[in-house]
């Protein structure tokens, strides 16, 4: 009996025990395990993830295998350690020198949890990405900007480093250069023909500027008024003397045998004779054809029209070609220039951009008020940006 009692108390001590030390193993593992200094990714804290279980590279290695660590913030054994990835922007290399910003990335990995921590991985993944990507259109668009050679390949001067900064220089000279040609063109439009004169004056570049914006307009019409005046002239008498009003690159006297008078706001050819549309320096009654090809352009035309009559001869010839949208009443315009002294002989409105007059100087010119020529004031032909 007294046996069969001490058996028993020793199995009832042995379990104690052993429960006892199941207990204790609980709250081992329950207690916070001191974290290790973030950066130091070869600690022996590191190593090991919860659990107690070696990661996927020491258990190669302590298994006999030769394997390369690997990068921080890799997929290991099956997890990620975002204590590595720290590690990674927290290192001294990736510090501003002083360290002072890894200290700033570790702090705010220990406020962050781990989902704030990857999420915040992923935008700057994508923030790094969607630059790559914007840069991957900026070649793209350059290398279409690149003229190519005979075989179809980029030339030359496409493979030398600098020749995207070129063609983007280019494109925004070209740009500028615009701009400048439709502010001069609304100038003209806008103020009087002596206003224009001196702007020409100040700026003596203005004058190359309009006119190469000017041949990149002309390029998209379906025709040239001008080409229309030469084939006319070419059937009148080559004695006609002909006074060309805003002559620009002097088509007419270049392509005429007839004695040619050119007259602009500035010289773009030895030929012109830089003035004031308004106060050409010709005698009374001197030519026999007057001719504004695209040159009613100034808001004083009342003065304009009455210097050609003042030139023209008797029966003189005045040829008119402007642009259709410029009119808003045409009988009124019409009507005007017979007050001046014009009478129209033919016209041509059946044009889809450009109307063309034809009209005989008479004796009879009015002292028109203001007010009944109202229909001189032409709209301003002014260009969009295209």
């Amino acid at each position: 009996m007294p046996a069969r009692r001490s058996l028993a108390a020793g199995l009832f001590a042995g379990r104690a025990w052993l429960f006892s030390r199941r207990r204790l193993r609980a709250a081992l593992r329950r207690r916070p395990r001191p974290e290790a200094p973030r950066g130091l990714a070869g600690s022996e804290a590191d190593k090991r993830v919860p659990g107690g279980r070696l990661r996927g590279d020491e258990a190669a290695e302590s298994a006999g295998g030769h394997r390369c660590a690997t990068a921080a913030g890799e997929k290991r054994g099956g997890r990620r350690v975002p204590g590595e990835v720290a590690a990674k922007e927290d290192s001294p290399a990736s510090s501003t020198g002083d360290g002072s910003a890894g200290r700033a990335a570790q702090e705010l990995r220990q406020q962050l949890t781990r989902k704030q921590w990857r999420n915040r991985q992923k935008n700057k993944r994508r923030q790094k990405n969607k630059f790559k990507a914007s840069d991957g259109r900026l070649l793209a668009s350059s290398a279409a900007d690149d003229p190519l050679d005979e075989q179809g390949g980029p030339t030359p001067d496409s493979e030398v480093p600098g020749r995207q900064t070129s063609s983007l220089r280019q494109r925004l000279e070209s740009r500028l250069e615009a701009a400048r040609f439709r502010y001069i063109n609304q100038l003209l439009y806008t103020r009087s023909s002596q206003e224009a004169a001196q702007l020409f004056q100040e700026d003596p570049e203005a004058l190359g500027v309009y006119h190469r914006g000017f041949a990149l307009q002309a390029a998209h019409w379906p025709e040239r008024p001008v080409e229309r005046f030469v084939h006319y002239l070419h059937r009148r008498p080559a004695s006609l003397v002909v006074a060309d009003f805003g002559c620009g690159d002097c088509t007419l006297a270049r392509s005429l045998p007839n004695r040619v008078h050119c007259f602009d706001l500035a010289a773009l050819d030895p030929r012109v004779t830089v003035c004031d549309m308004a106060q050409v320096p010709l005698e009374d009654a001197s030519v026999d054809v007057a001719v504004f090809c695209l040159a009613l352009m100034g808001t004083n035309l009342r003065e304009i029209l009455q210097e050609a009559h003042r030139v023209l001869r008797a029966g003189g010839t005045l040829l008119v070609a402007e642009v259709a949208s410029r009119f808003a009443d045409l009988r009124a315009f019409l009507g005007a220039l017979a007050r001046l002294g014009f009478r129209l002989t033919s016209k041509d409105v059946s044009g889809s951009h450009f109307y063309t007059f034809e009209l005989r100087k008479t004796d009879r010119a009015e002292t028109a008020k203001a007010a009944e020529l109202r229909g001189l004031a032409l709209r301003p032909c002014l260009y969009k940006r295209r």
